[in-house]
């Protein structure tokens, strides 16, 4: 038999050309604690991050100014407290929000002291997007977990 060892295309780290999303988009968030705004999350403040002001699920949203093509999306996720499962759904539109197609749809289970962060790095092959959107359910369960997100970039 003869075969062959592949292994799946990798995404360079360094010098990645991000999106400066405060330049290019408008961003709509459902809630958002004082302490923690979007900016920080979106901007390189990833010891802060974003996070919302009430329990339940969120959506953050970013309208481009002109259409955007997005090759890279990378999100984190981070919970030192409570032990949960999240789902997050990341989805896009060309047409300015009047129909949307799912990127990913993922849950993942929390569990502080050992499982505190969730990172995700995707390569993608988005043309003219017009809009973005993250929706985070914190908790599966429905218990008052506050949503957050550590770090969301574009490229």
């Amino acid at each position: 038999m003869r075969k062959r060892l592949i292994t799946p295309p990798s995404i360079p780290r360094a010098n990645w050309d991000w999106l400066d999303v405060g330049k290019v988009a408008l961003v709509e968030i459902t809630s958002e604690d004082k302490k923690h705004p979007i900016e920080s999350a979106l901007l390189g403040d990833e010891n802060r991050g974003w996070r919302a002001a009430e329990p339940g699920a969120q959506t953050i949203r970013l309208l481009f100014d002109k259409p955007q093509r997005i090759k890279r999306i990378q999100l984190a996720f981070e919970e030192t407290e409570t032990k949960r499962t999240q789902e997050f759904t990341l989805r896009w539109s060309q047409d300015g929000g009047q129909s949307y197609r799912e990127i990913v749809r993922q849950q993942w289970n929390f569990s502080p002291p050992g499982t505190v962060r969730e990172i995700e790095d995707y390569a993608v092959t988005l043309p003219d997007v017009t809009v973005l959107e993250l929706n985070i359910v914190p908790d599966q369960s429905g218990g008052e977990v506050c949503a957050s997100l550590a770090k969301l970039r574009l490229g």
